[in-house]
């Protein structure tokens, strides 16, 4: 095997792997796999309400990868529950639910894409009331529908839901599907692996 060949074929295998865990190739979510949550919600006492927006989103599936725009306005206290330690701020009591939300939901390639703080209140708004003032928002993409159930399902056992109640005063989170973003990591990585590349062509070619 040859010099070229040889450098090639060491950057193109991590970054199918890469590729291939970070893309979804599951398809759509089955009737099946829709019910098998469904009872899961039910058995854990999601509302009726909640129920049938879960169950829109799992059946307009479109089988491929999504993002949730989320837009977060924290208390100015968190709420004394159980678990919430003198002194501790909204910031940390969300730490409580998104630290291990996101520790187990990156290793299905999910990630934020982007999280600010709010610069101003809105300044266009009309169509809904208490929207003025927000603290933050973000948004994070997902592989699949399918693994942001099976995250919902496994974090709802965990009891860390009433650490995001007693930190927000209130919130707004919706899927985006079909969206875009210039920076898709699998774009980057192969950029810059093309890059490394020539590079070391250039640097281990006879006579260099």
């Amino acid at each position: 095997m040859n010099l070229t060949l040889r450098i090639w074929l060491g950057l193109f295998v991590p970054y199918a792997l890469f590729f291939f865990w970070y893309t979804s190739f599951g398809g759509r979510l089955q009737p099946d796999e829709i019910e098998r949550y469904m009872e899961v919600l039910v058995a854990r006492g999601s509302k009726p309400e909640q129920l049938e927006v879960w169950r829109h989103f799992m059946e307009t599936d479109s089988g491929d990868d999504f993002a949730m725009f989320n837009a977060i306005e924290l208390r100015e206290k968190p709420l004394a529950i159980e678990g919430v330690l003198p002194g501790e701020s909204s910031s940390d009591v969300l730490a409580r639910y998104t630290t291990p939300f996101m520790k187990n939901a990156m290793l299905d390639a999910a990630h934020p894409v982007l999280i600010g703080f709010a610069a101003n209140d809105a300044m266009d708004l009309w169509g809904i009331e208490g929207a003025e003032h927000w603290t933050m928002g973000g948004i994070v993409r997902y592989r699949s529908r399918r693994d942001l159930m099976n995250q919902a399902v496994e974090m709802s056992g965990l009891g860390i839901h009433a650490f995001k109640q007693a930190a927000m005063s209130k919130t707004v989170a919706y899927p985006l599907d079909p969206w875009f973003q210039l920076g898709d990591p699998r774009l980057l990585m192969a950029l810059i692996l093309v890059s490394v590349g020539f590079a070391l062509q250039l640097r281990l070619r006879p006579g260099a």
